[in-house]
C-alpha cells in the first residue's frame, strides 16, 4: 500500500557504490594490464609458448589461493591490498624454476640430439633441476614474506588500512611458493617434453650482452664503481633526510564536504538563511551535480552540535564531463574565493568518507589538529587563538579553525552570603526557589496504570523571560518576609562554555587545519617551530599534534622499531641457508641498492614519501635479497665444478642475467599500469607502485 502521495518519490542522494565501482574498475584494469605485460615479458625472454603458459598459469592460481585464505580469515579485499598485488613478484620462484628446467633440458637435447631427446624420459632431469634451486627459492620467498612483518605491526587506522595488504600479498606469496615446488615441476613434465630449443631474440640478446658489458666494466674499474655507489648513496641519504613526507595520499571521492562554523550564539532562522544563501552561490558552479545541506545535529543525536554547525555535501559530476579545463583543487580554490565574503565564519574542506575518518582519528572533524590540554576553558581559548595566529603564515596551511569552547551566552546568578544573612535567608532556600522558578521541580507524581509521570511546577514563561523579571523573583526569609532576588544576589549575562571537549578524561581545545600544495612533514616541522617560539604554555597545560600527522608519526616509529628486527631475522635466514657468514653478508649487501633505487624513483618523479611508499621499500628489500641469493647460488655451484673463482663469478653473472632481468621487468611492469594510472582510486597505490617499478629497474643495474 502506497503511503506517500503519488507526486512524491524517494530518490537516494548519496550512493557510495559509484565510488566503490569506479575504484574497483581502476584496480581491475591495472591488474589485467599487469598480467598481460608480465606474460609478455616471459614470452619475450624465454621465447617459448609452453614456458609462458606454465609461468602465466601460476598468476590466477596464486590469486585464488590468496582470496580463499582471506575468505577463511574473514578479511575483505580492499583498494590498497588489491592495488598493491604485483603478479610479477609472485612469479619469481616460478620463473627461476622454469628457466632452470628449460636450460637443463635444452643442454641435454643439444648433448644427445633432438631425436633421442624426444624419446627419453625427462622426469629425472626435471627433478634434479628443480632440486638444485628449490632450497634457494624456498628461502628467497620466505624472506620476502618475512619482509612484510613490519606491516602487521601497524596499529589503529594505519593497521586497518594496510594489514589487508600484508595478508593478501603474504597469502599470494605462500600460494606461489607451494605452486612453484609442486604444480610447476608437474607442468614442466607435461609440456616440456619435445623439441626444446633455446631461441634468443633481439631483445633478450640486447639485455644479456649490454648488461654483461656493464658488469665487466664495473669489475674492471672496481674503485670507480664502489666510490661512485657510495657517493650516490650518500647523496640519496642526505636528500632523504630533508625529503617531503605524508601519511597517505588523498583518495579522490568525486565529492566535496564543506563544514561551516557560524557564531555559537546564532539562532536557527539566521543559520538557515545564511546556509541557503551560501548554497545558492555554490550551485552556480557548473561542475556541481547537487548539494545537500545540514544545519545543527543529525536526527540520531550521535554528533551533538548546535545551529552554528552547517555542513555541505557537494556531489560533483564525473570529471570527464567538465567543460572547463580545471581540476578538483582548482574548483575548491574558486569555492573558497566565493565564501570569503562571509567574515567570522570558519570553513573546513574535506570529502564525505575522509571527513568521517578524520573525526575517528583526531576526535574532531579536521585532517590535522593541535590539541591544548588544561582545566581553565577561558585560558585554553586564549592560547588556541595564539596558536592559530602563529601557524597562519606557514606556507601550505589553510582552513584554520579554532573549535571554540566558549561562546554560549548564559545568565549567571551569584548569591552573596552577607546579604542573605542580613535578611535571614539560607542558601538552600534561595537555591530551591531559583531552581523551581526557572527550571522547574517535581512537586508530585501522576500514575497511569503502571506508568509514572512527574508533575513539575515552575513559573509561567512571562515571569521568567528576562533578566529584570528573574531579579524580581521573591525569596522567602525565616521571618516570613519575601525579598527580591536582586537584593541578595548579582544577576548578569556572561559568556560560558559551549562545548567541553575531552580526551582521556582531560579537557582540551582543538585547532584544526589542513595542508595544500606542500608535504605534511616539512609543513608540520615549520609550524611546530613557530608555535614553540611564539606560544608559551603554563606548566599545567600540554600540547599535542594529532590527526593525520599523529598516525604518520606512530606508523613511522613502529617501522623504525620493527624493521631492524626483521633485518636481523632475514640475516639469520640467510645464514641458515648459506651456512657461512661470508655469503650471508654478500647477500645482505644488496639491501642498500633497494634504498638507492627506491628513493631515486620517488625523487625523479616528485612523489612524496609516505607509508605506502615505505611499504614499497620493504618489498624492495625482500626482492633485492632474492637477486643476491640467486647470484651467490650459481657462483657456488660453479666453484663446486672446480672453476677458477673469477670464471665462476663471470659465468654465474652471465647465466643469471636473464632471470634477474626478467624478475626486475616482471615486477616493475606488473605495477606499471598502477604507477601511470590517473583514474579514481589510483592515488593510494601510486606511490607504492612508483617505488617498486623504479626501484626494481635501478636495483637490476646496481646488482650487476
Amino acid at each position: 500500500e502506497r503511503v506517500l502521495p503519488s507526486n512524491v518519490k524517494i530518490v537516494p542522494f548519496i550512493d557510495r557504490t559509484e565510488l566503490v565501482n569506479t575504484t574497483v574498475d581502476t584496480v581491475t584494469k591495472n591488474l589485467l594490464e599487469g598480467i598481460v605485460l608480465v606474460s609478455l615479458i616471459v614470452f619475450i625472454f624465454l621465447y617459448n609458448w609452453r614456458t609462458t603458459v606454465i609461468v602465466a598459469s601460476v598468476i590466477p592460481l596464486s590469486f585464488l589461493f590468496a582470496i580463499i585464505m582471506l575468505r577463511i580469515q574473514g578479511l575483505p579485499a580492499n583498494l590498497i591490498s588489491m592495488g598493491a598485488l604485483d603478479f610479477g613478484l609472485l612469479l619469481e620462484g616460478t620463473l627461476v624454476i622454469v628457466e632452470q628446467v628449460f636450460v637443463s633440458l635444452e643442454k641435454k637435447a643439444h648433448k644427445v640430439g633432438m631425436e633421442r631427446f624426444n624419446k627419453m624420459s625427462k622426469m629425472g632431469l626435471i627433478k634434479k633441476s628443480v632440486g638444485s634451486v628449490s632450497t634457494y627459492i624456498f628461502f628467497a620467498l620466505i624472506i620476502l614474506i618475512v619482509a612484510l612483518m613490519p606491516i602487521f605491526s601497524f596499529q589503529k587506522v594505519e593497521g586497518k588500512m594496510f594489514s589487508p595488504l600484508a595478508f593478501t600479498l603474504g597469502y599470494a606469496l605462500v600460494g606461489s611458493l607451494i605452486l612453484s615446488l609442486t604444480y610447476v615441476p608437474a607442468m614442466c613434465k607435461v609440456l616440456l617434453t619435445k623439441n626444446i630449443v633455446e631461441r634468443e631474440n633481439m631483445i633478450s640478446r640486447f639485455f644479456r650482452e649490454n648488461l654483461y658489458k656493464l658488469y665487466k666494466w664495473s669489475s674492471r674499474y672496481k674503485k670507480v664503481t664502489v666510490y661512485g655507489f657510495v657517493i650516490l648513496m650518500a647523496v640519496c641519504f642526505g636528500r632523504f633526510m630533508f625529503y617531503g613526507s605524508e601519511f597517505i595520499p588523498k583518495l579522490n571521492e568525486g565529492a566535496i564536504y564543506i563544514r561551516a562554523t557560524l557564531p555559537n550564539s546564532i539562532n536557527l532562522d539566521e543559520a538557515v538563511r545564511l546556509t541557503q544563501e551560501m548554497k545558492a552561490k555554490l550551485q552556480k558552479f557548473e561542475e556541481v551535480k547537487f548539494i545537500l545541506t545540514q544545519t545543527g545535529r543529525p536526527n540520531d543525536g550521535t554528533d551533538p552540535t548546535g545551529f552554528f554547525n552547517t555542513e555541505f555535501h557537494i556531489e560533483l559530476k564525473p570529471q570527464g564531463d567538465w567543460n572547463r579545463s580545471i581540476d578538483k583543487e582548482g574548483l575548491i580554490a574558486e569555492i573558497k574565493e566565493q565564501l570569503e565574503e562571509y567574515p567570522g565564519i570558519g570553513f573546513g574542506f574535506s570529502q564525505p568518507i575522509q571527513d568521517n575518518v578524520e573525526e575517528y582519528v583526531a576526535g574532531v572533524k579536521s585532517p590535522l589538529v593541535i590539541k591544548i590540554f588544561g582545566n581553565d576553558l577561558f585560558q585554553l581559548e586564549a592560547q588556541a587563538k595564539q596558536v592559530a595566529r602563529a601557524i597562519k603564515d606557514v606556507e601550505g596551511i589553510e582552513d584554520i579553525n579554532v573549535y571554540k569552547n566558549i561562546g554560549l551566552p548564559e545568565l549567571r546568578i551569584q548569591l552573596h552570603d552577607s546579604k542573605m544573612a542580613r535578611y535571614a535567608i539560607t542558601t538552600a532556600d534561595a537555591q530551591a526557589v531559583i531552581a523551581m522558578a526557572i527550571g522547574g521541580q517535581a512537586a508530585s507524581t501522576f500514575y497511569e496504570d503502571e506508568r509514572m509521570f512527574d508533575i513539575r511546577i515552575r513559573f509561567e514563561k512571562e515571569y521568567r523571560d528576562s533578566k529584570e523579571k528573574i531579579e524580581n523573583i521573591l525569596i522567602p526569609s525565616m521571618d516570613g518576609k519575601r525579598v527580591p532576588l536582586k537584593e541578595i544576589a548579582t544577576v548578569d549575562y556572561q559568556t560560558g562554555p559551549t562545548f567541553i571537549y575531552r580526551e582521556g578524561n582531560s579537557r582540551y581545545i582543538a585547532i584544526g587545519f589542513s595542508i595544500e600544495g606542500r608535504d605534511l612533514g616539512s609543513t608540520i616541522a615549520e609550524a611546530q617551530k613557530k608555535v614553540a617560539a611564539e606560544v608559551k604554555l603554563p606548566k599545567e597545560n600540554t600540547m599535542k599534534w594529532a590527526g593525520e600527522f599523529e598516525s604518520k608519526e606512530r606508523a613511522s616509529k613502529q617501522l623504525a622499531l620493527i624493521v631492524p628486527v626483521v633485518l636481523v631475522f632475514i640475516l639469520f635466514l640467510l645464514y641458515f641457508n648459506f651456512g657461512n657468514m661470508k655469503d650471508t653478508l654478500i647477500a645482505v649487501s644488496t639491501i642498500p641498492y633497494a634504498f638507492v633505487g627506491g628513493f631515486l624513483s620517488l625523487w625523479l618523479t616528485g612523489t612524496i614519501f609516505g607509508i605506502s611508499a615505505g611499504i614499497g621499500f620493504i618489498i624492495l628489500f625482500g626482492v633485492n635479497t632474492i637477486n643476491g641469493i640467486i647470484l651467490i647460488a650459481v657462483m657456488k655451484e660453479n666453484l663446486r665444478k672446480k672453476m677458477h673463482i673469477k670464471d665462476a663469478i663471470n659465468n654465474g653473472v652471465y647465466d643469471r642475467i636473464r632471470p634477474i632481468v626478467m624478475i626486475a621487468l616482471m615486477g616493475s611492469l606488473g605495477l606499471l599500469p598502477a604507477a601511470l594510472s590517473s583514474g579514481m582510486g589510483s592515488e593510494i597505490q601510486k606511490p607504492l607502485a612508483i617505488m617498486i617499478v623504479g626501484g626494481l629497474i635501478f636495483c637490476m643495474f646496481l646488482s650487476l
